[in-house]
This record gives structure tokens, C-alpha cells and sequence, in this order.
């Protein structure tokens, strides 16, 4: 029996993921190593699997040849990125990765990533292919204090909600606008927010479709959320990723609105809340198991409706201190 052996990046805090993967090819009888990858060794998901590797930055020289060095060293058939800042550089390098290691990285090309992971250009993107998008307002239009509010704004690179905010005046406004780096301003959308879940095959071909709705968040990612199997949803979202083409399970956030479905972001990547709609049916970690043992896979909407996931903090005691791989670059850094 082949062994498929996952490594995971930028591990942080993705307890929740890792177990549905170990879940996932326990019940499927499938052999598999997981390994986490993190810059600090007091990442928690660094707990959970069954091999730790401490990695350099994301920025230093270094990290793909780190990344490479641990493929080989672990037999590692797929390569999971988990933050947005790992994207670009995986894209650029996944060939490079695939032909020294053997392992897949789960990313899109290099061009989905940089319409995701530039929100004006994934702005531009849905926009210029017919889909509901917040108006974004030009730098000339920003001087006019007469603007309707309340508006919203973040940085035009962001990520996991930080430095996004609420303009309810012009005083707030011209604030945030002091405040964020690279700032980009839109309407403030009134309606349900959703999270969707989507998951393809290696080709671009869709397999799942979730709608979360986001009952509350906190630090910007979802804290309890609801599985809504809404057609309308699904099938702008199936328009989309057939546009887009991206691969493996990504994360697209948008507002049900007077207007229609408005979108906000795409994130190619799994995201935090992801979690819920695996344990719902809609299994992207069995998936990306019978993928690797070269299954085909067919659309589905096997998942149920209706449940309504409460998502906590749990804590370790690290009394004992499990074996971490040293790699080069920062892997004293605590």
C-alpha cells in the first residue's frame, strides 16, 4: 500500500485541519505521515502531527530549498499551505518543488494567486467578468467629504481580517486612512455574510461547494457558522471558479445583498472555518486522499444542511517536549 505523506505550512494554529486529515486516512486505511512545518516551534498544530519541522521565514532565501530539503527527507506527496504570505512563492516554485521531490503543492497557478492576494485586482477580476462586486472608490473620489457612509476599508494585501474596519464618518475615514498601509476603500455592504467552501481536483474541476453563513467572527476568522445550502450562492460561486479556474479547497467570502451575491475576497487556501464544512460531508482531506491514489472525483452536494458549528480554544501542557527538526534559518526563534 503506497503511503501518502502531507506537510503542512505555516502550522500555526491549524489543530482543527490536521485532525481532519488524520481523521480522513485513518477511516479511508490509508498510511500517512503528517508533518508540520512552522517558523516558531511553540506553534500548537506543531503538537499534533506526527513529525515537526522548524522552517526558516517566508522570506528568508532560504525557505523553498528548506521546504525541498524536507520533502525528501519525510517522503512527502503533497505540500499544504495554510497563510496567504506562503502563496506567491509556492506558485513560482512548485515546479521546482515537484521535480526535486516528487511532491504536488496544493496551489493554484501563479496567476489566480495574483488576482487572490491583490484585492484590487481580484476586484477588477470579478468585475470585469459580470459579477456583483462593493463599489472602490478612486483616490480622487476619497477627497470629497460628502461620500456616502458608512464605507469599509483594508489593505489592499491583507489578510485574516487585520486592519479592517468600519468608516462610519469622514473623521474615522481620513483616520484609517493615516493608519493602514496601502489602503483600499469600498461601500459597506449590508446583508448575509458568507463563507464558501470550495474544493477542485488538481485540474480545476469543481467537486464542492459550501455556503457558511457567518454567524460571528472573531480575529477575523469565523467563530460559530451555519452550513446553508443555498442555490443562488452555489451557483454564482460554480460561475466563478470556472472563470477563475483555481485548484485544491479555497475560501471566497461574500455578502447576500439586495443586489444579489456581492463579492468581497477569494482566498486560495484553506481557511480556518474550513473545518466545518468537511465534518458536514463535504471531505476535501478524503478527497485529496483519492486524488493522490489517482481517483477520479465527481461534483457532489452530499453534505448536510442546516448544522450550525460553535468553533473554541483548547489548550496543551507541553511537559514533554516532542522531537522537532532543525532546518536553516531562525530555528531558535521562540
Amino acid at each position: 500500500m503506497s503511503a501518502f505523506n502531507l506537510l503542512f505550512l505555516s502550522a500555526g494554529r491549524r489543530v482543527e485541519l490536521v485532525q481532519c486529515f488524520r481523521k480522513a486516512a485513518r477511516t479511508m486505511g490509508i498510511e500517512s505521515i503528517l508533518v508540520g512545518g512552522d517558523h516558531q516551534a511553540l506553534a500548537p498544530a506543531l503538537y499534533f502531527v506526527d513529525q515537526a519541522v522548524i522552517l526558516p521565514k517566508i522570506t528568508d532565501p532560504g525557505y523553498i530549498d528548506a521546504i525541498i530539503d524536507t520533502c525528501n527527507r519525510f517522503g512527502i506527496t503533497l505540500v499544504i499551505p495554510t497563510i496567504d504570505t506562503d502563496l506567491l512563492i509556492l506558485s513560482q516554485n512548485k515546479s521546482k518543488i515537484k521535480s526535486t521531490t516528487g511532491a504536488k503543492v496544493l496551489i493554484s497557478s501563479e496567476e489566480v494567486i495574483r488576482i487572490c492576494r491583490d484585492k484590487i485586482q481580484t476586484h477588477l477580476f470579478l468585475e470585469q467578468n459580470g459579477f456583483l462586486v462593493p463599489h472602490l472608490y478612486r483616490q480622487d473620489e476619497l477627497v470629497n467629504e460628502n461620500l456616502r457612509f458608512p464605507l469599509f476599508i483594508k489593505p489592499r494585501d491583507g489578510s485574516s481580517s487585520i486592519n479592517a474596519f468600519k468608516a462610519e464618518s469622514w473623521q474615522k475615514l481620513q483616520y484609517y486612512l493615516y493608519l493602514i498601509p496601502n489602503p483600499i476603500v469600498q461601500d459597506f455592504v449590508e446583508g448575509e455574510e458568507y463563507t464558501v467552501d470550495a474544493f477542485l481536483d488538481f485540474d480545476g474541476n469543481i467537486i464542492s461547494i459550501v455556503p457558511r453563513l457567518r454567524m460571528a467572527t472573531r480575529g477575523g476568522e469565523i467563530s460559530k457558522g451555519k452550513i446553508v445550502k443555498d442555490h443562488e450562492i452555489i451557483a454564482v460561486v460554480k460561475e466563478l471558479l470556472n472563470t477563475l479556474k483555481p485548484i485544491g479547497h479555497i475560501t471566497i467570502q461574500c455578502i447576500k445583498s439586495l443586489k444579489g451575491i456581492e463579492f468581497i475576497e477569494i482566498n486560495p487556501r484553506f481557511g480556518g472555518g474550513a473545518p466545518m464544512s468537511i465534518k458536514s460531508g463535504a471531505d476535501s482531506c478524503k478527497g485529496l486522499y483519492r486524488l493522490l491514489r489517482g481517483e477520479k472525483l465527481e461534483y457532489h452536494e452530499d453534505y448536510q444542511d442546516g448544522l450550525i458549528f460553535l468553533r473554541f480554544d483548547d489548550s496543551i501542557c507541553l511537559n514533554e517536549r516532542i522531537e522537532i527538526v532543525n532546518l536553516p534559518g531562525d530555528a531558535n526563534d521562540y
